[in-house]
């Protein structure tokens, strides 16, 4: 019975969805250096950004500044994992998710010596 739930639970692991590790997603900067914004409402359920983007998000009377060169791997991550805490006002567990478009300075395909569009 033993190596029965110690297998089960060996399984029940393996299941667990994946978390990128926090340098995989990019990095905070100045608020101010941000070439993009987007408000944070209660209503909001998803960003849509595109990979190297820089993004300053507004919610909750305060602001953050966060630059999305992310790793080629990372297509959605929680933005709660990022925000300074509280900041986007939603009781956790409650997550929001972030959709990152590959950065079509490396998709674009063409001559790799090409300069970026």
């Amino acid at each position: 019975m033993r190596l029965f739930v110690c297998s089960f639970l060996a399984l029940l692991g393996a299941c667990a969805p994946v978390q990128q590790r926090a340098d995989l997603l990019g990095m905070a900067i100045p608020a101010s250096a941000a070439a993009h914004s987007v408000v944070i409402t209660p209503e909001t359920r998803w960003v849509n950004v595109t990979g190297g983007d820089t993004v300053r998000f507004v919610a909750g009377g305060g602001e953050f500044g966060w630059d999305f060169h992310v790793s080629p791997l990372v297509q959605v991550f929680d933005l709660n994992r990022v925000a300074p805490p509280g900041m986007l006002g939603r009781p956790l567990p409650q997550t929001l998710p972030v959709y990152v478009d590959p950065d079509p300075n490396y998709t674009s395909g063409g001559d790799w010596r090409a300069p970026p569009h």
